[in-house]
C-alpha cells in the first residue's frame, strides 16, 4: 500500500484534531462565560469546566503519570484540582523530573496517544465509528447524522457519549507538554528527509501504512462523533451565552435600580 492510499485518511485524521482542538477551546470559553454569567463567580465558571470535562481530565493527567513511570522518569505529584492564574486555568498537572527531549515528548504527548486509543476503542466497539468514514466515502455526507443518531442511539448510548466526549476534548497536548516536541520533530524531519533522498527501500512504511489504515479509519470515525457532539453542545452554549450576556446588560441599564 502507497502513500497515495492512505493519504486521505492521514489528512482527514490531522483536520480532524485541528477542528477539535478548536471546538474543545470554544466550548471551554463559552461554558466559563455562561457560568459566569449566571453566578458572576469565576471561581464557579472554573469549576464549571473542571466538572464538564472531569473524566478526560483525569485521563489527561493519568496518561502523562503512566508515560512517565514507563519511560523511567521520576513523578513527584499528582494533582487533579482547577487552578486559575490570571488568564490561564490548569485543570491538573502532574510534576515530572527532567529528562532528555525524547522521554519528555513522550510524556508530553501521552495524553493524546491514550486518548486516541480509548476513543478508537470505544468507537468501535460501542458506536461502530467506522461507518462514519464508510458513509463519507460513498458520498453521503447527509447520512452521517443519521449514523451518528444510530451511534447514540446504542446500549448506554448517552453514558458512552459522555465519556468520549470529556476524553476527546480533554486528550490536547497543552503548550507546555508541547515544548519538548520541537527538537524531536526536527530530527524526525531530518530523518524524513534522509531516507527519501537516499532511496530506501519503503516495504516497512507500506507494510506500517497497511496494517494503521484500518486503525486510523476508526478513529477517525470516533472524532467525528466528538465532533458532532461538540456542534450540539455549541448550538446550545452559544445562544444561552447572547441571552445572559443581553440579560446582564439590560439589568445594568434598568433606570429603576
Amino acid at each position: 500500500m502507497s502513500f497515495a492510499d492512505t493519504a486521505p485518511i492521514l489528512i482527514a485524521f490531522a483536520c480532524a484534531l485541528l477542528a477539535l482542538s478548536w471546538l474543545s477551546r470554544q466550548i471551554s470559553i463559552r461554558t466559563q462565560r455562561v457560568t459566569y454569567f449566571i453566578t458572576l463567580s469565576l471561581d464557579f465558571a472554573t469549576l464549571a469546566i473542571f466538572l464538564l470535562f472531569l473524566p478526560g481530565i483525569i485521563a489527561h493527567e493519568s496518561a502523562h503519570w503512566l508515560m512517565a513511570r514507563l519511560v523511567g522518569l521520576k513523578v513527584s505529584k499528582f494533582r487533579v484540582w482547577p487552578k486559575r492564574q490570571g488568564d490561564h486555568i490548569g485543570l491538573g498537572s502532574v510534576n515530572v523530573d527532567r529528562g532528555d527531549a525524547w522521554r519528555e515528548s513522550l510524556v508530553g504527548v501521552a495524553p493524546l496517544l491514550l486518548g486516541t486509543l480509548l476513543l478508537a476503542l470505544i468507537g468501535a466497539q460501542v458506536f461502530q465509528a467506522e461507518r462514519f468514514v464508510t458513509v463519507l466515502d460513498s458520498g453521503q455526507v447527509t447520512g452521517i447524522v443519521g449514523v451518528f443518531f444510530q451511534a447514540l442511539g446504542s446500549a448506554d448510548g448517552l453514558i458512552w457519549a459522555y465519556l468520549v466526549f470529556t476524553i476527546g476534548n480533554s486528550m490536547m497536548p497543552s503548550q507546555s507538554d508541547r515544548e519538548p516536541l520541537k527538537t524531536v520533530l526536527l530530527y524526525l524531519a531530518f530523518f524524513a528527509i534522509v531516507y527519501f533522498v537516499v532511496g530506501l527501500p519503503g516495504d516497512f512504511f507500506g507494510a506500517l501504512l497497511a496494517w494503521a489504515t484500518p486503525l486510523f479509519a476508526i478513529i477517525v470515525g470516533a472524532l467525528i462523533f466528538v465532533l458532532l457532539l461538540d456542534l450540539i453542545v455549541l448550538a446550545f452554549l452559544y445562544p444561552l451565552e447572547l441571552l445572559l450576556e443581553r440579560r446582564g446588560a439590560l439589568q445594568r441599564h434598568d433606570p429603576r435600580k
